[in-house]
């Protein structure tokens, strides 16, 4: 115990050592999902293997979370980036037409730059330097962001062609779970029950079984509906065991289309880096990780987990290793040191041997537990100063509602800044711009001219 004090400072930050490995299997629950997505978006590409990428998957994640938690000790666990596991797969190797090994070399490129800007306090300074009332405008954002996300996973909202959203089947098992699960997550939270929001996981996820069993809840793997019940065959154990594809890059390519490989790079370097920032910010608010003056002490640590995630999974053969919004489950569960984050990156190595168990856990279980930390996040919303100069308010409101509304965290943090530098200069209070909110602009502006030339 004197030992983990020693390396947490859990004491001191007000936790304790259960509460901490609670947190830290509450959030590898509500992530554990990138295990079975990831195989199934890149483990297809020619060079690729769903069984490697399970593993470079699983392994990546376990050390670049353990990273976070010796390198800034912070509450964060990172793996293989939703979106950017899409854009690796669909758009790079799919889209644009390049190799799988084309598009490892460029997530290995990312990372080392990465490395470089961390060391310089690049990424550091802009943590640090994004205004306060920004801060708690992307927070927010990111808790309706979260919000939207569990909804969708869960089919409570689906897409409509006459709405663009609407109510899914009310009917239906996972949705009325899901709902049953956020009940269940609220009672146990107001009778402050130890580990309520990994509690209320499991009992859904038991209450599934029993919905499977009674013919209510219908797998149908064709539809994306599987069974919830664990396969512990020795078959099934055995099929996630396979060796990723280490070192499979293409430097030559590099010589041969330069232009699209620097794009590609990046297309994924300015996506991970406010994807990033967003969630640090996010989850660090709302754990009160920031100091008095609103700075997240250990950023550069904490970015240069990031860096090292991203190399070591470029590495494995897994697309960009990047900090999850799913730890504020861990926060919200009382997770306060890089304890959680171990405690997550333990889960990882485990779930190799025990996968068809935490592959079976289904998205409306771990649905609840997400709306739940949506809506603690979106709370910060009541800091925002409305009552401040309008770049203040409308970079906030702007990142708010342009993250769950574009479904991106960059984007968010993309508008918010924009305008509020554009106001700023409008309103004459141009001093209050600090050069790295001018650098962030001047990426924005290269990002939305790739995107209009239709190369981003």
């Amino acid at each position: 115990m004197e030992t983990l004090e020693r390396l947490f400072k859990i004491k001191e930050r007000g936790s304790n050592v259960k509460t901490e490995i609670i947190a830290g299997i509450t959030t590898f629950l509500a992530m554990s999902y990138i295990l079975a997505v990831n195989p199934s978006y890149l483990g297809n590409i020619p060079g690729a293997t769903p069984a490697g990428i399970f593993m470079a998957t699983a392994i990546s994640a376990a050390i670049a979370t353990l990273c976070m938690a010796f390198f800034a000790n912070y509450p964060v666990a990172l793996a293989s980036g939703m979106g950017l596991n899409a854009f690796f797969a669909f758009t790079v190797c799919g889209a644009m037409g390049y190799s799988y090994e084309v598009a490892l070399t460029s997530i290995l490129i990312e990372g080392i730059i990465f490395m470089i800007l961390s060391i310089f306090k690049f990424r550091e300074a802009l943590v640090n330097k994004i205004p306060k009332n920004l801060k708690f405008g992307i927070t927010a954002g990111i808790g309706l962001f979260i919000t939207i996300i569990a909804l969708i996973n869960a089919k409570i909202v689906i897409a409509d062609p006459a709405t663009t959203v609407a109510l899914g089947d009310i009917s239906s098992a996972g949705v009325v779970l899901a709902l049953v699960g956020l009940l269940v997550i609220g009672v146990l939270q107001h009778f402050k029950v130890p580990g309520g929001i990994l509690l209320g996981i499991i009992i859904t996820w038991v209450l599934g079984i029993c919905a499977e069993l009674i013919g209510w809840y219908v797998p149908n793997a064709d539809a994306g509906v599987f069974s919830v019940i664990p396969n512990l065959s020795w078959d099934a154990i055995k099929a996630n065991f396979a060796a990723p594809a280490m070192f499979k890059f293409d430097f030559a390519f590099i010589a041969k289309d330069i232009v699209g490989f620097l794009i590609v790079v990046f297309t994924f370097l300015y996506t991970d880096i406010f994807d990033t920032v967003g969630t640090l910010i996010g989850v660090a608010q709302k754990g009160n990780l920031l100091n008095e003056k609103g700075e997240l002490p250990k950023a550069g640590g904490a970015l240069m987990a990031d860096a090292v995630g991203t190399v070591v999974g470029a590495c494995l053969g897994t697309s960009t290793v990047t900090s999850y919004v799913e730890s504020s489950a861990g926060v919200a569960a009382g997770g306060k040191t890089g304890l959680t984050a171990v405690t997550t990156a333990v889960m990882f190595i485990i779930a190799i041997i025990f996968a068809p168990i935490f592959l079976a856990i289904p998205g409306f279980a771990t649905t609840p537990a997400m709306l739940y930390v949506g809506l603690l996040m979106l709370s910060a919303i009541k800091n925002v100063d409305f009552d401040g100069d309008a770049a203040d308010t409308i970079g906030a409101f702007l990142a708010i509602v342009m993250m769950p509304l574009t479904y991106s965290i960059a984007n968010g943090i993309m508008f918010g800044i924009l305008a509020w530098v554009i106001l700023k200069l409008v309103i004459g209070k141009a001093k209050d711009i600090s050069a790295v909110m001018w650098i962030s602009v001047a990426l924005f502006v290269l990002y939305i001219a790739l995107k209009v030339a239709g190369l981003a």
